[in-house]
């Protein structure tokens, strides 16, 4: 149902997937993914949440530690990057105190002021520290014909925010360039390696949640075609990964 293949009940497992990127001094963290707040009190995720993904909020697994275990100093993460502020992204802001955390200003408006069916995707606890947010808007540049703008153009490494509405109200990709080529990570855009590839194929039951959890059906359908076109155009120039694939993670 969710993996594509083994039992028709047979449990899964579906990862959070961040990025740490190296720019000159700094540290820049695409996503948080849990953090030691949620790993301390896995109960403000809500009960619903808790009972359908039944996440496993690891102290060693969150960001944080992961870091420190690099041999790199948490504290030397000057800004994050958010292709969203859903609970199983942010988890981690409060372990980044004074870091800057980049978003498109549409998400933050919708996390700040939640409609009433989308109250339980956004865990105010998790940015109860304050953070300094910067929200971004569109301002006209262009990446590989999807809107886009620079969060971070200071920094030593090329950094594109790919608007890619529809999961959430301002959820966005987010570009690094590594050399001649580029990795996009795509977030919640979509779930499984196969909605990207041509024929799309995706499983069951993450074609269903997917279903369930988008802000706008009609816009998130609309810009995985887009990314399976970018990735059925360009495969050799940009490589899509999305936030809860493990293959894609692996």
């Amino acid at each position: 149902m969710l993996a594509g293949h083994g039992g028709l009940l047979e449990e899964t497992k579906l990862v959070a997937h961040c990025l740490l990127i190296e720019a000159g001094g700094s540290l820049i963290l695409v996503d948080t993914g849990f953090g030691t707040g949620d790993a301390s009190d896995p109960k403000r995720l809500g009960q619903p949440f808790r009972a359908m993904v039944r996440p496993r909020c690891d102290f060693e697994e969150t960001a944080v530690r992961q870091v420190s275990a690099l041999g790199l100093e948490p504290a030397d993460v000057t800004d994050i990057v958010l292709t969203h502020l859903d609970l199983d992204h942010a988890g981690g802001l409060g372990d980044f105190p004074n870091a800057r955390v980049h978003l498109f200003a549409p998400e933050l408006a919708a996390a700040l002021n939640p409609s009433l069916t989308e109250r339980s995707r956004y865990v105010p606890a998790q940015w109860a520290h304050g953070p300094d947010w910067v929200e971004h808007r569109v301002e006209g540049d262009s990446w590989f014909g999807f809107e886009s703008l620079k969060p971070l153009p200071a920094v030593d490494a090329e950094i594109a925010m790919v608007p890619l509405l529809g999961h959430s109200a301002g959820h966005t990709g987010v570009a690094l360039k590594q050399g001649d080529s580029w990795l996009l990570h795509c977030g919640d855009a979509f779930f499984h390696h196969g909605a990207v590839q041509t024929p799309p194929s995706c499983p069951p039951g993450l074609r269903l949640f997917e279903r369930i959890n988008a802000h706008d059906g009609k816009a998130r359908v609309h810009n995985q075609e887009r990314l399976r076109e970018l990735a059925r155009r360009h495969g050799d120039e940009v490589a899509l990964i999305c936030s809860h694939d493990p293959e894609l993670l692996a």
